[in-house]
Order: structure tokens, then sequence, then C-alpha cells
């Protein structure tokens, strides 16, 4: 028999961790950081996603333990910003996978989940007769419209998205704080997508990237959280720009309660209110018999 322990639902979990140039491995029930600068304790059931940015090494135990515990884990470039690879995580169930694939599969069913997501963002009620094509032009639209406003009340001169993906430094300040912290955004979305089950390559108004849907839904919130929180970082100082970003990007995360929210908001766009629930069927937050 394998010994019993509880998973804290996904909304009571710690939302990102990101960590560079040191080795992790496992001490007792915790993860075990050692660097430089020295060690760090790291709870392994409370972490819901973690970024391995350059010069990290991962021990096969410390990487057994994050999969024990249902923790999305990335491989990424420098500062967390560029996503070269992931572990899989997630349920045991595909019931929410299946419907997800249903409602995708059907044209009718299809656009209404597009409705929903651009009604959610702009509370605004969109015509009967507009296809996918143009309510993408609508939300491009809206959405310059948003950094605009955002950048006003924030004090900054803001001209449009742009970056090097071949080279960081390129970009402004601006484009990089937004990138930072549309990178944790996005990490917090894939893991709680992973975790409720879903597909994250089942999008509906983005298609054709294995993350679509994790655009999505973090597009739920880009111009309440990462919008902000990238001008008004950016604004204060250079120096340091995507570790504070990221740090701002943790607390405000934690202030609006993000984590206890992107399940629930899941679940309305695709029109599966009463499907919320972490269910003991499931592997995330139920007591799990692990076999050693």
């Amino acid at each position: 028999m394998g010994n019993l322990h509880e998973l804290p639902k996904f909304q009571d979990r710690w939302s990102h961790l990101y960590v560079e140039h040191g080795r992790l491995d496992v001490e007792k029930s915790s993860l075990l950081f050692l660097d430089k600068e020295g060690q760090m304790r790291i709870p392994i059931d409370q972490l819901a996603f973690l970024m391995l940015g350059p010069g990290t090494r991962i021990s096969h135990a410390a990487m057994r333990s994050l999969a024990d515990n249902n923790c999305l884990v990335s491989w990424t470039g420098e500062q967390g910003v560029r996503l070269y690879a992931h572990n899989t995580g997630g349920t045991h169930s595909s019931r929410r996978l299946l419907r997800q694939a249903e409602l995708w599969s059907n044209r009718k069913s299809r656009m209404q989940v597009v409705r929903r997501m651009y009604q959610k963002r702009f509370f605004e009620e969109l015509s009967e007769n507009l296809n996918v094509e143009q309510i993408r032009s609508k939300e491009g639209q809206r959405v310059r419209r948003e950094y605009k406003r955002i950048a006003d009340e924030v004090g900054v001169d803001w001209q449009r998205r742009a970056y090097n993906q071949d080279d960081w430094r390129d970009a402004d300040s601006l484009n990089r704080a937004l990138s930072a912290a549309n990178s944790c955004l996005y990490g917090i979305c894939h893991a709680a997508i992973l975790s409720a089950g879903y597909s994250p390559a089942i999008g509906f108004v983005h298609t054709g990237n294995m993350l679509s849907f994790v655009f999505d839904i973090a597009d739920l919130y880009k111009t309440e959280l990462s919008v902000p929180i990238a001008f008004q970082t950016a604004k204060e100082s250079e120096l340091d720009l995507e570790r504070r970003t990221r740090i701002a990007c943790r607390d405000a995360f934690y202030d609006s309660k993000l984590m206890s929210r992107i399940i629930p908001d899941i679940a309305e766009v695709l029109d599966a209110r009463d499907d919320i629930a972490e269910y003991p069927g499931e592997f995330e937050g139920r007591a799990v018999s692990m076999a050693r």
C-alpha cells in the first residue's frame, strides 16, 4: 500500500517561482535550491508553477516530487520570458478535455465560446452575424485602445507591441516588462488549465499553437493585471526590470485572488458553470495513493 497525502487545491497554492544558476534537489519534505548565495527551501506541495532559468540543474528526485504534487515545471530563457519545454501535469480524468474538444469541433458552439470570451473581457454584446476573423479584428482594436488608456493612466509613452525573440535587449523597457509579466500570467493560466484537465492546445480565439487555450484564458486578465503591472514597473526604473516585474506580478496575483478565479472563469466561458469543483475522482486536490 502506498502512503496517502492531501494535495492543496489549485486556488490555495503559491502562484509561481523563478530560479536560475543553481541546483534543485529534494531534502526531506522540501525542495532544496542551492546557488552561490546559499540555499532556499521550497515546500513542494504548495507550488503551482516553477520556472527553471539558465544554468539550473534539477535532480531526478526533485522532478519526480514535483510531478507527484502536480506542479507545472517549465524550462525557460533568461528572466523566464521564453518557454523551451514543460512537463505534462494535470488530472487523471479526460472528461473536461473531451467537453472542450466537443465545443471546439462544432462551429456553432465554438462561436458561442468566442463570443463569451469577448463579452467577458469587454462587457459588450456581439452581433450574431460576426465571424471569428471579424471578432478578432474588433478585439484587436479594443485591446489597442485599452493599452493606450492604461499607458495614459500610468504616465508612460506606449507606442506598440514589439520585441525580438533572438535579442531580448533589442526591445524597449515597456515591451521587456510586458513580456516578463505575460510570461508569469501564461504560466499560471497554463498550470490551471492542466490542473483542471483541459488541453492547453485547443483554443477558440487563438488556434494553431500548442498553447492556444493558454493565450485565450490569459487574455481575460491582461488589461487588469499584466499590462498595468508592466507599465508601472518600467516607469519606476529599468534597474533589474524583469525580476521586479515578476515580484510585482506575484503580489498582484495574490491581491486579485487570481488563483481562485481562473478555473471558474474557464467554466464560465465554456458554459460549464456547474463544473468548477475539483472532484474526488481527479488528481488535483484529493488524497492520492502514491505507490513506492
